[in-house]
């Protein structure tokens, strides 16, 4: 262990996440994973790793940290959200972009309500043993990540790197925008038959909103009640990520990333792979409409979205700039008098 990041506080829901551990659904193991793949995937671009590197999930609110190591390159994905150095001396780093920080400083990962998630990545990554090829966290079973678990305080990540390389920091010039209008497309279910008619139009003119019980494992959706035909129970079969279960209460339950991997209640639709990122940035209370489309056109979606993705990575660029300065800090702790000038 070369030191790393000591949590002085966690957060709401702070864990270690990759892209999950794919291929042992059969054996009942989730493949887990970032809620949000592609800011985890532009935000370890940033600091120069690997584009599924492990990074920090951040949910809600984010952890307050500690710098042990003598130097490190980081770099925040999401929307809404910020790096807030909080000692020895107050700036905020904008998402998108990378900064080098060094030992002893505190800082916080702040969210403004825009979004659930933002993604934390250090270059380099965490010294961690993977858990089936994967150190994505799935707490139900204590699997990956730090000891399988949320991160609490006095926690110490251990780093792989102990210094941060020399070179320039860079940013992502023209980020992408997030909109809550945007409708989740979905293609229909394998048990389609179970539901009325009625309900499948509706299920695609009116709206969903997100409940506050909703989860890792899956988001529970309030909206029109979705009645079924031929009952409410089948024989377990497999879940997918996206998958949109609808149990006796005919309340969805869109499953996501910490899904089971089987279940015994028919499925609506399942939302496609191209929009589960946008899907895993929603939070409680916040609306959900479903747009149905054809599978074929799904497919094409996910590969016209993954060359805007290359794109976005080729469009990076060298910063000169150190981290901006947090006004509103250093007047709340009363080390500015009087006016600023800024030249150009």
């Amino acid at each position: 262990m070369t030191g790393g990041l000591k949590i002085s506080a966690p957060g709401v829901h702070t864990t270690v996440q990759d892209f999950g551990r794919v291929g042992y659904q059969d054996m009942g193991v989730p493949v887990s994973g970032a809620l949000d793949p592609e800011s985890l995937r532009l935000a370890n671009v940033l600091v120069g790793n690997s584009r599924t590197m492990a990074g920090l999930e951040v949910l809600f609110q984010g952890p307050t940290m500690e710098i042990t190591v003598d130097s490190l390159r980081i770099a925040l994905g999401g929307f809404g959200a910020s790096i807030d150095v909080l000692s020895p001396e107050p700036a905020r780093v904008t998402p998108w972009r990378s900064t080098v920080l060094r030992r002893g400083q505190i800082f916080r990962i702040s969210l403004d309500g825009t979004a659930l998630s933002c993604y934390l990545a250090i270059a380099g990554g965490f010294d961690l043993d993977p858990c089936l090829g994967s150190l994505s966290t799935y707490t139900r079973a204590g699997l990956g990540g730090f000891q399988g678990r949320t991160l609490i305080a006095g926690d110490e990540l251990p780093l792989v790197l102990s210094s941060a390389s020399d070179g320039e920091d860079v940013r992502l010039p023209q980020p992408e925008e997030f909109s809550l209008q945007r409708p989740i497309r979905i293609t229909w279910g394998m048990q389609r038959d179970y539901f009325t008619d009625e309900s499948l139009a509706r299920f695609v003119t009116e709206p969903f909103s997100i409940l506050p019980e909703s989860d890792r494992m899956g988001y529970r959706i309030a909206g029109p009640r979705i009645e079924h035909q031929s009952g409410h129970d089948i024989v377990s079969d497999g879940i997918a990520t996206g998958a949109i279960q609808v149990p006796g209460t005919g309340n969805p339950i869109v499953l996501l990333a910490d899904h089971q991997t089987t279940g015994g209640y028919p499925k609506i639709a399942t939302v496609i792979s191209a929009d589960l990122p946008a899907l895993g940035r929603r939070k409680p209370g916040q609306e959900i409409r479903f747009e149905v489309i054809e599978v074929e056109e799904a497919e094409r979606i996910r590969r016209d979205r993954e060359k805007a993705l290359c794109r976005l990575e080729a469009s990076l660029e060298p910063i000169k700039s150190d981290v901006e300065l947090d006004l509103d800090a250093l007047y709340g702790n009363n080390l500015i008098s009087g006016a600023v000038g800024i030249e150009e």
